[in-house]
């Protein structure tokens, strides 16, 4: 599903030259349930954008389901980001004045779909996180485990086959950062791809396999036996 060969990313910071990725080369399968984890300035996030196609790499190559992504153009890289990867993120980003099922349907909205359809397969998103009764809440009548519930619904409302999710129990307590992992078990159990950046190491044993990046590489990739599993 994934493939990505020598990837490298740097920006340019005035004068500076930092180099977040320096050659990193992976494969993810379809239906795998990956961490992807390292400590500051590591350049997990930079690599989770890179994957997302939310940013090019400076170098190297990236094949997402078969195809050079570097020779899609930005019209066709919005409709991956669109149908193809739900985004979560650590700030939830949603819109303040706006109910739980508003910000569900936004993605289908952009996507072209009809208003009674995209109520309906909000509605049922909804529902798949446990908030069939949180529909016409907006974020400052929610907590923010229901926040972040409401942000999986969003990414997975317009069916895609890769959820990425950058720290996304970075905001919650314990209980609630559970309850978010616990339902992306759940959605990588019916067959969907999760990938998702943290920087810790009880909340990357919810996934299968771990990836651990120091300094723009690679530094260990390993499978994962923890106790976590549904």
């Amino acid at each position: 599903m994934i493939e990505i060969d020598n990837v490298t990313k740097v920006y340019q910071m005035g004068k500076v030259e930092v180099h977040a990725l320096r050659g990193v080369s992976l494969q993810l399968e379809k239906g795998e349930f990956v961490s992807i984890m390292g400590p500051s300035g590591s350049g997990k996030s930079t690599l989770m954008n890179v994957l997302g196609c939310l940013d090019s790499p400076t170098g190297g190559v990236y094949h997402l389901h078969g195809q050079d992504v570097s020779l899609l153009t930005d019209r066709q890289l919005a409709r991956i980001r669109n149908k193809e990867i739900g985004f979560v993120f650590q700030m939830f980003n949603l819109l303040p004045r706006t109910t739980a099922l508003r910000q569900v349907e936004l993605p289908l909205a952009y996507a072209g779909v009809g208003s009674r359809e995209r109520r309906k397969r909000a509605r049922e998103a909804l529902e798949a996180v446990g908030l069939g009764d949180r529909v016409d809440h907006k974020p400052d009548e929610l907590s923010g485990g229901e926040q972040q519930r409401v942000a999986i619904a969003r990414a997975l409302v317009t069916g895609p086959s890769i959820i990425m999710a950058d720290e996304p129990t970075g905001n919650l307590d314990t209980e609630s950062g559970n309850e978010v992992l616990r339902i992306l078990q759940q959605l990588n159990e019916q067959g969907i791809t999760v990938i998702f950046v943290t920087h810790d190491a009880e909340t990357a044993a919810y996934s299968k396999r771990a990836i651990h990046l120091r300094d723009g590489l690679i530094e260990k990739d390993e499978p994962i036996n923890g106790s976590n599993f549904l």
